[in-house]
C-alpha cells in the first residue's frame, strides 16, 4: 500500500511538471512571435531561439549606436553649429561649432543642464519654445552677446550676428542649427568702406574732368561739339553714380538717419513731382491718373519723400509704352490688414498705402526678389546701352541704385515698399506703406 501511494504521488508530480513545461512553452511562443516572423520555420528549441533573438537585438542596438556616433562625428565636422534639447529645454548634445559659437566652455558631453543656464540668450530660448509649441520649423536672426563669469574676458568678446534654424523632434525635443553670420557682415562692411573711400576719391577728378569738358564745350563748334556733349553726359552719369553710392552707404550705415520731419500732403507732393517730370512724359504722350483719398498727410522729411517719388515716377515714365497712363492710387488701411504688420509697433494705427502702376514690361519673376539690391540689373531691356549718336534706341539708362535708395528712405520713415507686377496692366506695381496718418477726407476719383 505504501509503494502504491509512492508511485501515485510520483505520477502526479511528473504530470504537474509536464503541465508547467507546456505552459512555459506557450508563453515563450507568445514572446518570440513578434520578434521574428521567420522563427516558427526554424526547428530549434525555445531557449536557443530566445538566445538567437536576443543576440540579434543586441547587434541591431550596436548598429544603431554606431550610426549615432557616425552622425555625431559628421556634425562635429559640419561648418554649422548644432544643438539638441529635451522637452524641458535641457541641453542633450551639441557639436564643436555650437560650443565655439555660444562659448559653452562650462558644458561637458554627457552633462544635462538647462540651456538658459549655459547660454544667456532669451532669443534662442524663445525660438525653441515657439518651435515646440507650433511644431513647425522656425528661423530667427539676432545679435548674440556672449557672457563670461570674468568681467575682463567679457570685454574681449564681441557680439555675433547669428541665424538659427530650428525643427521639432520626437518626445518634445528640438534641434537647432546655428550659423555665425558675423564674418559675412564684417566682410560686407569692409567692402562698403572700401567702395565709399573710392567714391570719395573719385569725386575730385570727376569734377575736374567736367570743368575741362565745359571749357571745351564753349570753344568747339558743331559738329565737333557733339563729342564733348557726349563726354559731359557720361561724366554727369558718373558723378550721379558716385553721389548715389555715397548717399546709399550713409543711409545703410546710419540707421538713425537725420530726418527733418514735417507735415507732408501726399497728393500735392506727387503732383509737384509730376510737374517736374512732365517734359519727359510729354515726349512719350504719357498721362497720370489719381484715385483714392485726397488731403492725406504724413509726418516725414519732405525732400526725401520727394526724391522717392521722383525715382519711382521716373522709372515708370522710362518703361511705359507711348500713349499709356501711369496710375496712382492712395488709400488708408489698418496695420492689422497687412501680412507683415510686425514692421509697425502700433497695431491700432492706420497707414497710407500708395500704389504706382504702369503699363510697361514689368519685372521678370527671377528679378523680383532682387530689385532693391544695389547695382542689380536683371532684364537686359533695363540695362544702360551706349549706342552711336543718331541711332534710335529704347534702352534705359540708370545707375542701378535708385530703388535701393528708395527702399532705405522708406525704411527710415518707418514704412516699407514692395515691388510686384500688376495683374491687369502687366506693368510694374510699386506699393508703399507709410505710417503716421495726420488727416484724411472722403474718397474721390479724378484724373
Amino acid at each position: 500500500m505504501l509503494l502504491l501511494g509512492f508511485f501515485l504521488g510520483l505520477m502526479v508530480g511528473i504530470g504537474f511538471l509536464l503541465w508547467q513545461q507546456v505552459q512555459m512553452n506557450g508563453y515563450l511562443e507568445q514572446v518570440l512571435q513578434p520578434l521574428s516572423s521567420h522563427s516558427a520555420r526554424i526547428g530549434l528549441p525555445l531557449l536557443p531561439r530566445l538566445r538567437q533573438e536576443m543576440s540579434m537585438v543586441k547587434r541591431q542596438r550596436q548598429d544603431l549606436q554606431l550610426s549615432l556616433e557616425t552622425y555625431k562625428e559628421l556634425l562635429d565636422f559640419a561648418p554649422l553649429g548644432y544643438l539638441q534639447v529635451d522637452e524641458e529645454n535641457q541641453l542633450l548634445w551639441c557639436n564643436q561649432q555650437a560650443r565655439e559659437i555660444l562659448h559653452l566652455q562650462r558644458w561637458q558631453p554627457g552633462q544635462v543642464r538647462l540651456l538658459l543656464e549655459l547660454v544667456r540668450s532669451y532669443e534662442l530660448d524663445q525660438l525653441i519654445e515657439q518651435t515646440r509649441d507650433w511644431q513647425k520649423p522656425q528661423v530667427r536672426e539676432w545679435v548674440f552677446h556672449p557672457s563670461r563669469e570674468n568681467a575682463t574676458a567679457m570685454l574681449e568678446l564681441k557680439p555675433l550676428a547669428l541665424q538659427a534654424s530650428s525643427l521639432p523632434l520626437v518626445a518634445g525635443q528640438v534641434g537647432v542649427f546655428l550659423e555665425n553670420r558675423q564674418p559675412l557682415l564684417d566682410m560686407n562692411q569692409q567692402r562698403d568702406r572700401s567702395f565709399s573711400d573710392l567714391a570719395h576719391e573719385l569725386r575730385t577728378p570727376l569734377t575736374s574732368i567736367r570743368l575741362v569738358a565745359e571749357t571745351l564745350q564753349s570753344r568747339l563748334e558743331p559738329p565737333l561739339d557733339r563729342w564733348v556733349n557726349r563726354l559731359m553726359q557720361e561724366v554727369d552719369r558718373l558723378i550721379n553714380l558716385v553721389q548715389s553710392w555715397l548717399e546709399l552707404t550713409q543711409m545703410e550705415t546710419n540707421s538713425t538717419m537725420q530726418l527733418h520731419l514735417e507735415t507732408v500732403e501726399v497728393r500735392s507732393l506727387i503732383a509737384s513731382v509730376w510737374e517736374t517730370l512732365e517734359p519727359l512724359a510729354k515726349d512719350q504722350n504719357l498721362n497720370i491718373s489719381y484715385s483714392g483719398l485726397e488731403n492725406i498727410c504724413i509726418q516725414g522729411d519732405k525732400s526725401r519723400i520727394y526724391q522717392v517719388f521722383v525715382n519711382l515716377l521716373d522709372n515708370s515714365i522710362k518703361y511705359s509704352p507711348p500713349g499709356t497712363t501711369i496710375h496712382i492710387e492712395i488709400n488708408i488701411i489698418s496695420v492689422n490688414e497687412l501680412l507683415k504688420s510686425d514692421a509697425y509697433s502700433d497695431r491700432n494705427s492706420q497707414i497710407v498705402e500708395i500704389n504706382i502702376i504702369d503699363s510697361g514690361i514689368g519685372f521678370a519673376a527671377t528679378d523680383l526678389p532682387h530689385v532693391f539690391e544695389r547695382f542689380y540689373r536683371g532684364d537686359k531691356a533695363r540695362h544702360h546701352e551706349s549706342l552711336p549718336q543718331g541711332q534710335a534706341t529704347t534702352a534705359i539708362t540708370g545707375s542701378g541704385l535708385g530703388l535701393a535708395i528708395v527702399q532705405q528712405m522708406i525704411i527710415a520713415h518707418g514704412g516699407e515698399i514692395k515691388a510686384m507686377n500688376h495683374p491687369e496692366t502687366g506693368g510694374a506695381w510699386m506699393q508703399i506703406h507709410l505710417p503716421r496718418i495726420m488727416a484724411n477726407s472722403p474718397k474721390q476719383d479724378y484724373s
